[in-house]
Order: structure tokens, then sequence, then C-alpha cells
């Protein structure tokens, strides 16, 4: 009698293909931290983008996680953070609430984005946006315990100088991502 599950080979290989993925979507992300403009106290990356390709095609789960593997490599040290900063005291730092609301937005925008078998690009903008706004909560709340900013503040500094930015790379993502699940399928 066999005490371990075994699973079908197919199944396997594409779990292991989607864990693939993940982890690629994590590396990629981290790469998106090196393209940035420094802005007081949180710079501009390319990071989000990556994360909505990630939740949009990978789904709740595997976006998730894609952006679980990005933090636990910069909690290793390594220097994979904006500004080539790593370790665990980014994540208690001023803009560490971003960090975390990246693994929370990812799978939120992901799971909106299963709801529908298809969605269209209005719906995929629509739950790029939540996915933003997921970040965006996590990196006030952060800023406000951590900066001792004011609610005001922290809005200014910490939204504010992003919307358009992160407006273009929404647009640009569920455009990409739409382009992209036409021609092959990642998700479960």
């Amino acid at each position: 009698m066999c005490f371990f599950y075994e699973q079908h080979p197919m199944k396997t290989r594409a779990s292991i293909r989607r864990m693939v993925y993940a982890s690629l979507f994590g590396a990629a992300t981290a790469a998106g931290a090196f393209i940035m403009i420094p802005l007081p106290p949180v710079p501009i990356t390319l990071q989000t983008l990556i994360l909505y390709l990630a939740a949009a095609l990978l789904g709740g789960r595997l976006g998730a996680l894609s952006q679980i593997i990005y933090l636990i490599i910069g909690i290793m040290g390594f220097p994979v953070f904006a500004g080539g900063k790593g370790g665990l005291g980014v994540l208690m730092g001023p803009t560490g609430g971003y960090l975390i609301g990246f693994v929370a937005g990812a799978y939120v925008l992901g799971k909106l984005l299963e709801i529908p078998k298809a969605p269209q690009l209005p719906w995929m903008i629509c739950a790029m946006g939540v996915g933003t706004l997921i970040i965006y909560l996590f990196g006030v709340a952060q800023l406000i315990l951590v900066a001792r900013l004011s609610l005001s503040k922290a809005i200014m500094v910490g939204v504010l100088p992003f919307l358009i930015g992160d407006a273009v790379k929404v647009t640009a993502a569920s455009l990409a991502a739409l382009k992209i699940k036409k021609h092959i399928r990642l998700s479960p």
C-alpha cells in the first residue's frame, strides 16, 4: 500500500509549469524595481506593471504567490526592492506597506479576473484599478504608522504622485494581458 498521494503526471506537469510561471513573474517584479524614478518617500517603478500581468495571466492564487516569491527574495537580503534595497527592514520601513500590498492586490485582482470566462478591457481595467487601490491602502497605512504621517499627508506623498503613472500602467498591462491571453493560457 502506498502512503504517498500519487498525482496524475499531466496534472503534475501543469502544476510545475504554473509554479515556474509564478517564480518567473516574481523575478520579473524584482527586475521591475530597478527601473525607477526616485521620489521620496515612495519611488515610481515598473513593479506594479509586472504585478498586474502576473495576476491577470496567472490568476489570484498564483499571482499572489509570484509576489510572495518576490518578497521572500527581498527579505533574504537580495537587493530586489526599489533602489537596490533588500532585507526585512525594508518591509518594516515606510514603503513596506506597498510591498505587502502587492500580495493582497495581486490576489484580489486575479480573483476578479477569474469571475468572467473571458474578461474584456473595461473589466480588466476596473480589476486592476481595484488591485491598485488595495496596494495604496496598505502603503498609506504603513506611511501613517511608520513615517507618522497624517492621513492627508500620506495620501499626498503616497498616492497622488502615482495616479497618472499607475493609470498608464493599468492600461498598458490590460492591453498586453488581453493580447497574451489570446495566444497562451497560463491560469488554471
